[in-house]
């Protein structure tokens, strides 16, 4: 039997799984996502949920989905319900969803998702569409006038099909029918992910009507916001516990940690929830938390995901039980990167970071963080290198980190076993990164690539010095030998 809302009653209060108690039929559509994947579901999702369930029904989403109708084809059948499985080594918690009223797949009919961004009750359009789907240059934050869809969306209003697109052109409806604009809130990391996101906008927005872009210069609202919680991919036996679980079949159940944090600036253009009745921290600027998140979170998954990889381990904690790995990153975190960094509480966040990396129960493979380096490595290893050598700090360890991904990228681990570069940038990536038997030159090749390295290369040759040694040492003695190879610097 199917989850839906039909038979929600039957799944056993006794089995510990939360369910929804307020009447979704009264829903209003307050948010639209774009990106409605695992992470927004396991995420953003639970907030507004409490906010539902304490009453406040303005706040249901529609969900778009911006390439593949996959998430709408397995929730669809289940009236748009889900379930969240919330885990770590001692216990699991279930709850169902039930805020998202509606899933939409935009190449199929982009007309109805400018409709659902254009209705007086949208207030939030939230995203989490990856660091690719901004069709943006991640070393110089610009929007790419010259790609294939933003030259398409400025073309064809009716029916974009990027992310920026969208938002402009369903802005646009909102100026002509003399409605407010709603709030745009970027989930995803880019640095200054609302800034940034506004600067996006306001380009392809003087592109296609000037007066648009001051319109929306004026009146919108672009928060900062940073989102903390791992979320690996679903696999076929965690649809299966799920099931038993529930005694109803979930086809798309998302699994993640217990540790949340949601850190948004409080502007916004209209009315929000009270996300902070539901534990989200509201503050004036997000820039503390999201250049931590991003440098010691993210930027130590990315060397877990890369070495770990190399090492031939499979998922996070498999790795993180690598006693030499796990040291790595600790020092990596402690020496190099909490140094550039103001939040308070950065020992405490490191050792809780480190915690949750080992957290058995979540399974989260390097494979899935190792995709699309050339999109995340600017803000996540290539600022915290550019801080530390601007103050002529030792940068070993975010050094051998990044010669981690050039080492990667060459396609197979050390057990000879080969895998596939996920990368927008892959076959010129691949191309540097295999161009001699000199780790020098494939160094020099690999920095030359002004997409990602753009920020840094004006930086001294002692980075590449020290990439080249770094490099060399993996590709001659493997992960462990460079790691010990540390002490002698």
């Amino acid at each position: 039997m199917r989850l839906q809302q039909a038979n929600i009653a039957t799944i056993s209060a006794a089995a510990g799984v939360t369910v929804p108690s307020y009447a979704r039929s009264a829903l209003a559509p307050g948010i639209v996502h774009l990106g409605l994947g695992a992470f927004q579901r396991a995420n953003q999702a639970l907030y507004t949920e409490a906010v539902l369930a304490a009453g406040d029904l303005r706040w249901g989403c529609i969900g778009v989905s911006l390439r593949q109708p996959d998430t709408r084809d397995a929730l669809r059948a289940q009236d748009y319900l889900y379930s969240v499985a919330i885990r770590d080594a001692e216990a699991e918690r279930l709850c169902v969803v039930g805020g998202l009223m509606h899933s939409l797949v935009a190449p199929e009919n982009p007309q109805a998702v400018l409709t659902a961004m254009s209705d007086p009750r949208c207030h939030i359009v939230s995203l989490t569409v990856t660091e690719k789907g901004y069709c943006y240059d991640p070393a110089s934050r610009a929007l790419q006038l010259d790609h294939p869809d933003i030259r398409h969306d400025l073309q064809h209003p009716q029916a974009p099909k990027s992310a920026i697109g969208f938002l402009v052109h369903a802005l646009a409806r909102r100026r002509a029918a003399g409605l407010a604009p709603f709030t745009v809130l970027s989930c995803d990391n880019l640095p200054s992910n609302g800034d940034t996101t506004r600067g996006m906008v306001l380009s392809f927005a003087l592109e296609f009507e000037p007066t648009l872009a001051d319109w929306i210069a004026s009146e919108g609202a672009f928060p900062n916001s940073m989102v903390d919680r791992i979320v690996p991919k679903t696999t076929a036996e965690d649809i299966a516990h799920v099931a038993a679980c529930l005694g109803l079949e979930d086809a798309w159940p998302v699994m993640t940690e217990r540790f949340t944090q949601w850190v948004i600036e409080d502007r916004f253009a209209g009315p929000r929830p009270r996300w902070e009745d539901a534990g989200a921290t509201l503050v004036a600027d997000a820039a503390p938390y999201e250049h931590a998140k991003l440098r010691m979170l993210n930027g130590s998954h990315s060397t877990l995901a890369y070495l770990g990889a190399l090492s031939a381990y499979e998922t996070v904690d498999e790795a993180m039980a690598d006693a030499q790995l796990a040291g790595f990153v600790q020092d990596m975190l402690a020496e190099e990167v909490e140094p550039t960094l103001a939040r308070p509480g950065l020992p405490a966040y490191r050792a809780q970071l480190l915690q949750r990396f080992r957290n058995p129960a979540l399974k989260h493979k390097l494979q899935q963080i190792a995709m699309d380096g050339s999109q995340k490595i600017p803000q996540r290893l290539l600022a915290t290198l550019q801080a530390r050598l601007s103050a002529g700090a030792s940068c070993e360890r975010l050094g051998l980190a990044l010669a981690g991904w050039f080492h990667y990228l060459r396609g197979s681990d050390q057990a000879g076993r080969h895998y596939r570069i996920s990368d927008p940038l892959a076959d010129v990536l691949q191309a540097a990164a295999g161009c001699s038997d000199n780790p020098d030159e494939c160094v020099q090749a690999l920095l030359g690539l002004e997409a990602v390295f753009g920020a840094v290369q004006t930086q001294p040759p002692t980075l590449a010095a020290l990439l080249s040694r770094h490099l060399r040492q993996l590709r001659e003695h493997g992960v462990a030998a460079a790691i010990a190879a540390l002490s002698h610097h």
